[in-house]
């Protein structure tokens, strides 16, 4: 190990002497490059010419995504190593998040709580430059990186784009089905529009049967899904309404917390919540509202269907998928996080393809030891791999506000180069309480203020 260390210090010793520098601009040539991973073939690009954009004083670290991850590692990697110019690419020009975000479906927060944070007062508080722009395409030998607007070149590339649905994993495959699916019955875990839908869905359901969908492998967010599926049945529990909600689990148990929320269903919402494990979905008939699975076919009156999930698109366009990734996650070092290969290229988040989970904490606490390890390597040193932590609340009541939590660290083999699962210090509180459901609150908050100062 000490030997495998000495190695990659000697090598980013030569390399970061330079970056010290600044580079940024003078698209001096590393190993591999785009879509083809080839020089001579670059990803798809607008423009050969560069946004126009302040000379870097130092070497510049473009950050694409300004979800948890990509705020988290612009705020911290300009907090460690100040002579970074930092650079946050987002095509949106609004931020609303996706954590907390069933909260707002029965007013628990509202939507100030979710979406009154900006990108500039960010960029600001925390001296970098947030672009509003969407990236086209990328150059690794070249070191840059293409929008609509431009390029941008890098010492230093972190790709954090989030996810994308895997729609076919659930039997929709026709693009018109692809399509009624993701507006009738959204899924949740994206785009802000989504929730939007859903409170409105919560809000004017008159009865009948609700069917909240859960779906296999690590996707966003473990206990989302249970966590909408008690809430909905708060809300009708407290509205009287006649009628259920009928979760249809593509696991053969409750992927996390499951005392805690095997305790809401059986209890709380006793004839309120079905909840049936190993019924993946494999099909959906948008006409006559009918979700089918390998044994059985359901009727509904309304739903929230959550496909499987995968890397975001961004990732394989880009040419950086691990191949042997069943969600086409990217082929990242699995401590250090560059792609396999090349020093100045980062996947962090939900692209990246370590079995943590897919959530807020985690995205943050990984992106902070993210943000020490460029700091390091741009210096041409390097630091010893620690584990993020992932702190999660959910939601079990919403009358009044109760909540369960799980807070857990990962193991590394290192024999193996795996990340093995949970640390023997995992530790879950599952007996829900308005206390936790306070701590939840300012759980957020905490992030929100890590993000946007």
């Amino acid at each position: 190990m000490e030997e495998f260390i000495n190695s990659r210090r000697n090598f980013l010793k030569m390399g970061g002497a330079v970056l010290a520098a600044g580079t940024a601009g003078c698209a001096t040539g590393v190993t591999g490059s785009a879509i083809a991973g080839s020089a001579d073939k670059p990803a798809s690009a607008s423009t050969a010419d560069y946004i126009n954009l302040p000379k870097a004083k130092g070497p510049r670290l473009v950050i694409v995504g300004a979800g948890t991850s990509g705020m988290t590692i612009a705020h911290h990697a300009k907090k460690n190593y100040p002579n970074f110019d930092v650079v946050l690419v987002d095509k949106r020009d609004m931020y609303s998040s996706c954590f907390c975000s069933s909260l707002w479906y029965v007013d628990i927060i509202n939507l100030e709580f979710l979406a009154a944070h900006s990108f500039l007062d960010a960029a600001v508080n925390y001296k970098y430059i947030f672009v509003n722009a969407t990236v086209t395409g990328l150059d690794r030998s070249a070191r840059k990186v293409h929008t609509n607007n431009g390029a941008i070149a890098y010492d230093f590339l972190v790709l954090a784009p989030g996810i994308s649905y895997d729609w076919a994993k659930i039997g929709v495959k026709d693009p018109e089905n692809v399509v009624n699916v993701g507006q009738m019955f959204p899924g949740g875990f994206i785009s802000p529009m989504e929730h939007v839908t859903l409170r409105r869905k919560f809000r004017e359901f008159e009865g009948g049967t609700f069917i909240q969908t859960v779906p296999s492998g690590n996707y966003r967010c473990l206990p989302g899904p249970y966590e909408r599926a008690c809430l909905m049945a708060a809300w009708i529990k407290k509205n009287g309404i006649k009628g259920k909600v009928l979760v249809l689990d593509a696991n053969p148990e409750i992927t996390i917390k499951k005392d805690g929320f095997h305790d809401a269903f059986d209890n709380l919402y006793k004839g309120i919540v079905e909840w049936k494990p190993t019924s993946a979905v494999t099909g959906v008939d948008t006409e006559k509202k009918i979700i089918k699975t390998e044994f059985d076919s359901y009727a509904f009156d309304d739903a929230s269907i959550y496909p499987n999930i995968r890397a975001s698109t961004l990732i394989e366009q880009m040419g950086l998928v691990n191949p042997k990734s069943l969600q086409k996650e990217a082929n990242v070092d699995t401590r250090f996080y560059n792609v396999i290969g090349d020093p100045h290229v980062y996947v962090t988040g939900d692209s990246r393809p370590h079995p943590y989970s897919k959530s807020a904490n985690t995205s943050n606490t990984e992106g902070q030891f993210v943000a020490r390890v460029l700091a390091a390597r741009a210096q041409g040193k390097e630091i010893a791999w620690e584990s993020p932590q992932t702190v999660c609340y959910s939601m079990t009541n919403a009358f009044p506000p109760e909540a369960i939590k799980v807070d857990a660290k990962y193991t590394y083999d290192a024999k193996k180069d795996e990340i093995t699962g949970f640390s023997p210090d995992t530790k879950t509180w599952e007996t829900r309480d308005e206390a936790m459901g306070r701590a939840y609150l300012e759980w957020a908050e905490g992030i929100y203020r890590d993000m946007f100062g």
